[in-house]
């Protein structure tokens, strides 16, 4: 029974994140164009993700799961400053945020057939799988918007 759980857990959730990856990938970017309440970084979060967090040491370390789905725009590295690369890098941070809450927040389909105990490590790896991901996707599109103002001082973006 134990096996059952963990393969249906284990191919349920490896289809279900490759599925909101893809859809995700294939979205117009218009979709993604603009901050809303979601996108939008407090003032004091980078702060935070820089001290306390310690982003700088880890975010390398996450993969860049696009690529896997069809995905052509590479995040993993800074490849230039010019206005067009750093509007299309903040567009693909917030389809990458917007993808990592879609999997966050797939966690309750899991409680259909999961005991409690199965529940609560449901809960821990869908944090733990996807809470990184939107925090380098929220650090490094605030950097792309610093870059941004620092190319064009008179655009304010708020």
């Amino acid at each position: 029974m134990i096996l059952a759980i963990i393969t249906a857990n284990t191919f349920g959730w490896l289809v279900l994140q490759l599925f909101i990856a893809a859809v995700a990938t294939r979205m117009a970017p218009r979709c993604f164009a603009k901050d809303n309440w979601l996108y939008r970084v407090w003032a004091r979060e980078i702060e935070f993700y820089r001290r306390f967090l310690l982003i700088r040491r880890w975010k390398n370390w996450l993969p860049d799961g696009a690529p896997w789905v069809g995905g052509r725009f590479r995040k993993k590295t800074l490849l230039g400053r010019d206005s067009t690369y750093l509007t299309q890098l903040g567009i693909e941070t917030r389809r990458g945020e917007a993808a990592h809450w879609l999997m966050l927040a797939s966690f309750p389909i899991f409680f259909l057939w999961n005991p409690l105990w199965a529940r609560i490590v449901i809960v821990v790896y869908a944090v733990a799988a996807n809470l990184p991901c939107i925090i380098v996707q929220r650090y490094n599109r605030e950097v792309v918007r610093r870059l941004q103002l620092h190319r064009n001082p008179h655009d304010n973006c708020d």
